[in-house]
């Protein structure tokens, strides 16, 4: 079968990850999968996709993803496939519009359990229609489809929940990093993985440094539109000395075996493929107490309270006071990320194509 999967970008993100670890899995599954982007901007996601010999198409690099020129340059390509599998707003619905003049049978993954446009009551009915566009619409976590399905009510649509994975035993083998240790020597570690997207709040772990001793240090891997105003919060609240911005990475894996503990500070997620990984590598993992974190992380690692700052530090120092509930979190953050697998999302995926 030919496949077409369609995303924004291959920049630092869940969705972006999830192209560079699914999409081959699913080559050898005997289909034919390509990828197309509306940014085409190069990336170690994109270098590791096409590494893993998946063909990689764009419709230009830079500029605005919403630029009509995308809309036109994406028609071509919906009558090449069996299908279109769209990721991320503006291929969700430029594809949707582009349906109109060539027929495609289009799917689609919610990431999220929420985003801005459904804040947007005027916008409501574009979102609707456009996912009546959709023959199927997956959503990565049960928590995901109840939201969508109260939000858009019934739809023409399938709508099904297929948990994303990660390929856990990469990150459970992978060698610890020496850089962390290079830039700030005998000190406690945190990690967060994230993009500098809205939706997260790598603010909340800047304010949690303040509430602990001089020698814990944050690290902070990702970029984006975000990073310059989290640059700015570490100076204005005095430890700028103490987070380090790593920028984009392609060693994820071998920089949270270095790290002590691992973070992932939210305002919301679909079900975060980087708290999985985060769990998969023998370590605490902490987490906001907010929806798609929450069904991950409940019962194996800690949650804190969304956006406090103090109560996020006073849980990392409970946990670095003993040794023995060190151990305990870590071991089953760990038996938590087996359920998440790479193998049975593909398995999902496979099958959904396969009934078409």
């Amino acid at each position: 079968m030919r496949i077409l999967h369609v995303i924004t970008s291959l920049y630092t993100g869940g969705a972006e990850k999830l192209m560079v670890d699914l999409l081959p899995r699913l080559k050898s599954h005997g289909h034919q999968v390509d990828l197309l982007l509306f940014n085409g901007t190069d990336t170690p996601f994109r270098q590791a996709a096409e590494a893993a010999g998946i063909r990689v198409f764009d419709l230009g690099k830079g500029g605005s993803v919403y630029s009509p020129a995308r809309l036109l340059k994406l028609i071509p390509y919906l009558r090449k496939y069996d299908i279109i599998h769209t990721h991320n707003t503006a291929p969700q619905l430029f594809a949707a519009i582009g349906s109109i003049f060539k027929s495609a049978t289009l799917y689609t993954t919610e990431h999220n359990t929420s985003n801005r446009r459904r804040k947007w009551k005027w916008y409501a009915a574009v979102d609707r229609w456009m996912y009546s566009r959709y023959r199927k619409v997956i959503c990565i976590s049960e928590k995901a489809e109840d939201n969508l399905r109260e939000f858009i009510g019934e739809s023409r649509a399938e709508i099904l929940t297929i948990n994303n994975g990660v390929d856990v035993e990469r990150y459970a083998s992978a060698i610890p990093s020496a850089e962390l240790e290079s830039i700030a020597p005998g000190s406690r570690k945190i990690i967060m993985v994230a993009g500098f997207r809205w939706e997260k709040d790598q603010d909340t772990i800047i304010k949690a440094l303040t509430h602990m001793p001089e020698n814990f240090h944050l690290f902070l891997v990702g970029d984006g539109v975000r990073r310059k105003e989290c640059e700015a919060l570490a100076a204005h609240t005095g430890v700028a000395e103490r987070v380090h911005f790593l920028g984009i990475r392609s060693d994820v894996p071998a920089l949270l075996h270095a790290a002590d503990y691992v973070v992932m500070s939210s305002h919301f997620e679909g079900l975060s493929l980087s708290s999985v990984e985060g769990m998969s590598v023998g370590k605490p993992f902490l987490a906001s107490d907010v929806d798609g974190l929450r069904e991950v992380v409940n019962g194996a690692g800690i949650l804190f309270p969304h956006g406090n700052a103090e109560a996020l530090a006073a849980e990392i120092l409970k946990l670095d006071s003993s040794t023995e509930l060190y151990k305990a979190v870590a071991d089953a953050c760990r038996q938590r990320s087996l359920q998440f697998d790479i193998s049975k999302m593909t398995d999902g995926y496979c099958k959904i194509y396969d009934s078409l």
